[in-house]
C-alpha cells in the first residue's frame, strides 16, 4: 500500500479473475473458455485488417458490428451498445443506469464482479438468497430497489430462469432497470432480447468470449431501449471513445454473420455437457441442472477443495469458490471430449 494511494483506492476490493496458469500440458477447465476455436470467417476478417489502415482510429461507434448484432437479433442498431468485453459494458451500466440512492439487488450466489462494481461506484446493494435448489425466486425481488441484475443462466450455478419469469420480474419492477447478463445463454437458454421492445426497463448484456470463442478479443454488447443505450453511449464517450479496435469490430461482426459455425460449436458443447454430467453422476456427484458451458457439482463424501487440489496435481484445473454456501462445489468448464475424459480419469482415482 503506497502513501500515494487515495483513500478510495485503499478501500477497493478488486475482482479476482480465474487463474490463467502457464503450465504445459494442462487440461484447463476453470475459466469457461470455449474449447473450440473462433469462426474461420472471423479469423479471416481480422487478418484482413492487418494493413496500413491500422494507423487510423477505428470507428468509435462500431457501426458495422452494431448492425451485424441488430440483424442477428431482429432489432434496430440504435438498440445496440458495444464495448471492450461485457465487463466494460457492465461497468457503464452500474455507473449510469442504477439508481445510487436505493440498493441494487442481485443473487447471493452470482457473478462476483457485481459487488466489486458497487464498491467502485458507491452503489448500495442487497443480495437475495437463491432457494434451496440454487434457483432465483422472482418474488423475493418484490422490494424497493435501485435496479436488479442477474446472470441467466446464473453463474456459477448454471441454473436458468425461464423467459416468463423474467417478464414477470420486469412487470413487477416497472420503475427499475433490470439487467439480464446472458454470458452463457447460447448453451441452453432463450435470450431475453425478444422482450426488449415490450419493456423499456430491460437491458440484456452478452459477450463474444464464450459461445463465439473470442475471449481473447474482448467484445461485449448490450441490447435495450434506445434511451438506455444512449445513456451508455454518453458514459462511453466520457471515458473511452474507441473501446473496440479495427480487428475486434471486423472479427466480431464476422462471428455474428457465421451462424452455421456458431450453431455447430454450441451443439458440440451441449452434447459434451450431457455426457460429462452423466459420468460425474456415476462417480457419485450431485450436479446442478446447467444451461451453460460449465457445470456446478459436489460430491457428498469428498471435500471440494481437496478434489480441486488433487486434480491440479494431475494437471487438470477447475474452479473452486470459498464462499460458504458453495464451498463444497466445483465449477467445471465443459471441454473437448478428450479434456472431459482426462478430468473423469483423474476423478475416478480421487473418488
Amino acid at each position: 500500500m503506497s502513501k500515494f494511494w487515495s483513500p478510495f483506492v485503499k478501500n477497493l476490493v478488486p475482482y479476482v479473475p480465474g487463474e490463467q496458469p502457464k503450465m504445459s500440458r494442462l487440461v484447463k477447465l476453470n475459466t469457461n473458455e470455449n474449447p473450440y476455436g473462433p469462426s474461420p470467417r472471423a479469423i479471416t476478417a481480422m487478418q484482413a485488417e492487418l494493413n496500413d489502415s491500422l494507423r487510423l482510429y477505428p470507428d468509435p461507434n462500431g457501426e458495422r458490428l452494431k448492425q451485424a448484432i441488430a440483424d442477428y437479433y431482429g432489432v434496430q442498431s440504435n438498440q445496440v451498445f458495444v464495448g471492450n468485453g461485457s465487463d466494460e459494458v457492465l461497468a457503464h451500466i452500474f455507473h449510469g443506469l442504477f439508481q445510487h440512492g436505493r440498493p441494487l439487488l442481485f443473487p447471493d450466489v452470482t457473478y462476483s464482479f457485481y459487488p466489486v462494481y458497487c464498491g467502485l461506484y458507491g452503489i448500495p446493494f442487497e443480495t437475495v438468497a437463491l432457494d434451496e435448489e440454487f434457483r432465483i425466486r422472482i418474488e423475493d425481488y418484490a422490494r424497493p430497489n435501485g435496479g436488479i441484475i442477474f446472470p441467466n443462466p446464473n453463474a456459477p450455478t448454471g441454473c436458468l430462469l425461464p423467459l416468463e419469469s423474467i417478464e414477470r420480474l420486469l412487470e413487477d419492477n416497472p420503475d427499475s432497470v433490470v439487467v439480464v447478463d446472458e454470458a452463457y445463454v447460447d448453451f441452453g437458454g432463450e435470450t431475453a432480447i425478444s422482450l426488449v421492445d415490450r419493456h423499456a426497463n430491460l437491458l440484456v448484456t452478452q459477450t463474444l468470449s464464450k459461445s463465439r470463442s473470442l475471449a481473447g478479443l474482448r467484445v461485449g454488447l448490450a441490447v435495450g431501449h434506445p434511451e438506455l443505450i444512449e445513456a451508455l453511449e454518453r458514459i462511453k464517450n466520457s471515458f473511452n471513445s474507441y473501446p473496440l479496435d479495427r480487428m475486434a469490430i471486423a472479427g466480431a461482426a464476422a462471428a455474428f454473420e457465421d451462424r452455421a459455425y456458431f450453431e455447430q460449436t454450441c451443439r458440440q458443447v451441449i452434447a459434451s455437457r450431457g455426457q460429462l454430467v452423466g459420468e460425474l453422476q456415476q462417480l457419485g456427484f450431485e450436479v446442478l441442472p446447467s444451461a451453460a458451458n460449465f457445470i456446478f457439482a459436489r460430491h457428498p463424501e469428498r471435500d471440494a477443495e481437496g478434489l480441486a487440489a488433487g486434480l491440479r496435481e494431475q494437471g487438470v484445473i477447475v474452479r473452486h469458490f470459498k464462499q460458504e454456501r458453495i464451498r463444497q462445489f466445483l465449477r467445471i468448464t465443459v471441454g473437448t471430449p478428450e479434456q472431459n475424459q482426462a478430468l473423469i480419469d483423474v476423478l475416478t482415482t480421487l473418488c
